[in-house]
């Protein structure tokens, strides 16, 4: 691996180039904090992917991606005055420090639960007024429902054992079966909700990730219907002309591969 040396001397050839891009190339130069939004957003999904794929070349390239941005808001800020890469740096260094004073303070803690604690009770002293003020709006559902209740379980505000949310999960069941039962649409949707919220209540006690859950059912998914066409192409059909007990056959190869 690198020294930490070579890293340095990496991260700086990154800046001067942020710094050569941003004063003769004419893309680079029309970027403001708003245009590159998105673009963050849609390399964050990418490292994830590459992540869940185990593809740790990608994995690299990714986080490269990632980097670049925050180098270049970093630099916009610098523009404008406002903040540059050393204020970034220095404040997540500041905010780790303060957020672990079980290493660089005198708290005790006995296991990564408590540490999970005392971080939650940290950012209230630091003027927060509910500890779900950390979770961005713009999360999609699942993943906010997730960091909800990883949240207010960090200030104690949880259940005691797998089996209780479990429960919970099957009382939320017969509650939308009750609506389903009763035709009413919107009720339905609501108690539909509870049971996804409940569902990822129990994933986390069972300590499996719902996100991650999720998109490797979608990736399997995905390569068993691709089969399935591929099959189809075979033998010249179009899969609307197939009957559901002949793509079953091939969906059951398909699950063998």
């Amino acid at each position: 691996m690198n020294s930490r040396e070579a890293q340095l001397k990496a991260y700086d050839r990154l800046l001067t180039i942020m710094d050569e891009l941003r004063e003769q190339c004419p893309w680079d130069k029309k970027q403001t904090l708003e245009s590159l939004r998105h673009l963050t957003i849609e390399e964050t999904y990418e490292l994830g992917d590459a992540i869940l794929d185990n593809d740790l070349e990608e994995v690299k390239k990714e986080l490269g991606d990632l980097l670049l941005h925050i180098v270049f808001y970093a630099k916009i800020g610098s523009e404008t005055k406002d903040f540059d890469m050393a204020d970034v740096a220095n404040e997540i260094c500041d905010k780790l420090i303060s957020r672990h004073p079980h290493i660089y303070g005198d708290v005790v803690v006995a296991d990564e639960e408590e540490v999970k604690q005392n971080w939650e009770k940290l950012k209230l002293k630091e003027g927060k007024t509910s500890v779900l003020e950390g979770v961005p709006k713009s999360l999609p559902a699942l993943v906010k429902a997730n960091r909800i209740q990883d949240k207010v379980a960090g200030v104690g505000f949880d259940w005691e054992e797998p089996h209780q949310v479990f429960e919970k999960l099957q009382e939320e069941l017969a509650e939308l079966q009750v609506e389903i039962d009763a035709n009413d649409k919107d009720k339905m949707e609501a108690e539909f909700g509870d049971v996804l919220f409940s569902m990822i209540n129990y994933a986390r006690f069972l300590k499996v990730d719902p996100e991650n859950a999720l998109e490797r059912t979608n990736k399997k998914f995905i390569k068993r219907f691709q089969f399935l066409e591929a099959k189809a192409k075979e033998l010249g059909k179009e899969l609307q002309d197939m009957s559901l007990a002949e793509m079953d056959v091939y969906w059951n190869e398909a699950k063998g591969l």
